[in-house]
């Protein structure tokens, strides 16, 4: 039972309602999210479950792909749906010509203002709270990578877009400051993601499948194990004998014939099962950095 299991998150539930739920039907509290999702958005939720929690120190800073409508006309203190309306509502019909200039400020190295209305911590106090209770949030701006922002089609006054890109980034602020770009005012009306570090929609479970599974004693047939998590490091096949001396934090070594050059790799017992991550030393000697 240690790996992850990758979600189709419903709209409105919380990435922790999900985590909680997913702790029941697990039958263990070893269970944490690889970034949340706003309860809003739907689409893949990765969570990683029993030992498999300590590896999540190697997702952070995975790219994500989003797929999302973007409603022009009027702008929100959220930046989606949800809040309340900060200008004057305006009649817009949005064509591709107007949008398409205004997407290349977006695409690239940017710096971009985080939500009021976000996770952001401000003193140690997520921004959210602040704003809800009508006190000043000051964040800062920060830089982000946008390495695709698609425009799939306009229909009146919205855009379906389609963004790739890198850890941090608030796909509301694209979308708030599209509005602002064009001088009528935007919000994210809906957010799907399709794509989290490794793990894609197509691969993703609903709740009421993995419920299903669950009340079949079948859960595990839902879980990605351990070993076949961080494609990007290399597996070392180890022996009974090495296996206790890498749980004493002794070094391990791999094949000289292997060809192996990465800085990680994945150390797998004789039934192919997790059980270290490796960071070289030397070529072929690998320090065991986290034991699972």
């Amino acid at each position: 039972m240690d790996g992850v299991i990758v979600v189709d998150k419903p709209s409105e539930w919380t990435s922790h309602d999900v985590v909680n739920k997913m702790r029941r039907w697990a039958g263990t509290r070893k269970v944490g999210h690889l970034g949340t999702l706003d309860p809003a958005a739907t689409g893949v939720l990765p969570l990683v479950i029993g030992r498999a929690t300590r590896l999540a120190q190697f997702y952070t800073k995975n790219d994500k792909i989003y797929e999302g409508v973007v409603h022009f006309g009027y702008s929100t203190d959220s930046y989606d749906g949800d809040g309340a309306p900060t200008s004057a509502s305006q009649d817009v019909a949005l064509t591709a010509d107007q949008l398409e200039p205004l997407l290349a400020r977006f695409r690239g190295r940017i710096s971009q203002m985080p939500p009021a209305v976000s996770a952001k911590k401000i003193a140690g106090r997520p921004a959210y709270e602040l704003a809800r209770k009508n006190l000043p949030v000051e964040l800062k701006a920060v830089d982000v990578e946008i390495y695709a922002l698609d425009l799939l089609g306009t229909e009146g006054c919205e855009a379906r877009l389609r963004v790739h890109c890198g850890s941090g980034t608030y796909i509301r602020s694209i979308a708030h400051d599209l509005g602002q770009a064009l001088g009528c005012g935007a919000f994210l009306k809906s957010l799907r993601r399709t794509m989290s570090g490794d793990f894609s929609i197509t691969e993703a479970r609903t709740l009421d499948e993995i419920e299903r599974l669950s009340a079949e004693g079948r859960f595990a047939e839902a879980v990605i194990p351990a070993a076949r998590l961080l494609p990007e490091f290399p597996l070392v096949p180890v022996d009974d004998t090495t296996l206790a001396q890498i749980r004493n934090g002794r070094e391990f070594r791999s094949s000289p014939f292997s060809g192996i050059t990465a800085r990680h790799v994945k150390a797998v017992n004789s039934a192919g099962e997790l059980v270290a991550i490796g960071e070289a030393r030397m070529p072929n000697l690998y320090h065991p950095v986290l034991v699972l």
